[in-house]
């Protein structure tokens, strides 16, 4: 699994989400106005984004969050 720092991944999110709340401001504050079957579409895609918006948000969180190692565990019990 590839592992993103953790800048990178905030930066990707904002974008993500922000993208979200563009979609569905455009949607039905403009382009229903036009077309009312654009817009449902542009909120279904706006839908869609968020879960992936935190997957990319998690990507490389679980090397931060690492359990110590035997090794280091008894290193940590004789404190």
């Amino acid at each position: 699994m590839r592992h993103l720092p953790r800048a990178t991944r905030r930066h990707a999110y904002a974008w993500l989400m922000g993208t979200c709340i563009v979609l569905i401001l455009l949607a039905w504050n403009v382009v229903r106005l036009w077309s009312v079957t654009a817009a449902v579409v542009m909120s279904v895609i706006a839908a869609v984004i968020p879960p992936f918006a935190a997957i990319v948000a998690n990507l490389g969180s679980a090397a931060e969050s690492d359990l110590p190692r035997a090794a280091e565990q008894d290193e940590l019990d004789d404190e």
